[in-house]
């Protein structure tokens, strides 16, 4: 019961952290920095991230590389928004590593529906059939293609200067 309860809370974050993240990506293609949908996307991505370490586990899976992975992508993500302010070379830094959070998280849910969905699983019970490898592979075509033309559209103004003028 315990067990079924953390897996839904889980699987709520890391919905809530899908979400929000695709209204930051739009947002970055949009030249919006959306700080309160940044604040959801960075603290669920995050704390999914760390909830998938508590599951009970014999051995290291792919699923454990994938949040040792995205918690260092979120780590610098943070500090280019929050430390560095999107100044100079955080900016493309965040655009990149934000998408590539996101990304991470869909390609898990990719993984789970596979697993999941009786429709899917019976396309590709190793997940190593086509069917998977299309999904996964139009899955990071999207990701790579929104993450370029967004790191090329965001021209935002650096967090400490919007700040700074707001104050003057």
């Amino acid at each position: 019961m315990l067990l079924s309860a953390f897996t839904l809370f889980h699987v709520v974050l890391s919905l809530i952290g899908i979400g929000s993240g695709l209204v930051v990506v739009y947002g970055l293609l949009e030249s919006k920095r959306l700080d309160g949908w940044t604040k959801i996307f960075l603290t669920t991505t995050v704390a999914t991230s760390v909830t998938g370490f508590l599951f009970p586990f014999h051995r290291i899976t792919p699923g454990h590389v994938i949040g040792v992975l995205s918690l260092v992508v979120l780590a610098i993500a943070i500090l280019a928004r929050y430390r560095y302010g999107l100044a100079g070379g955080w900016r493309p830094t965040y655009v990149a590593t934000s998408a590539i959070a996101l990304y991470f998280n869909v390609f898990v849910l990719v993984v789970q529906a596979f697993e999941k969905v009786p429709a899917l699983r019976a396309a590709a019970p190793t997940q190593s059939e086509p069917p998977f490898v299309v999904a996964q592979l139009a899955v990071l075509v999207i990701f790579l293609t929104v993450a370029v033309v967004a790191a090329v559209k965001f021209h935002d103004v650096p967090i400490r200067t919007a700040h700074a003028q707001a104050g003057r």
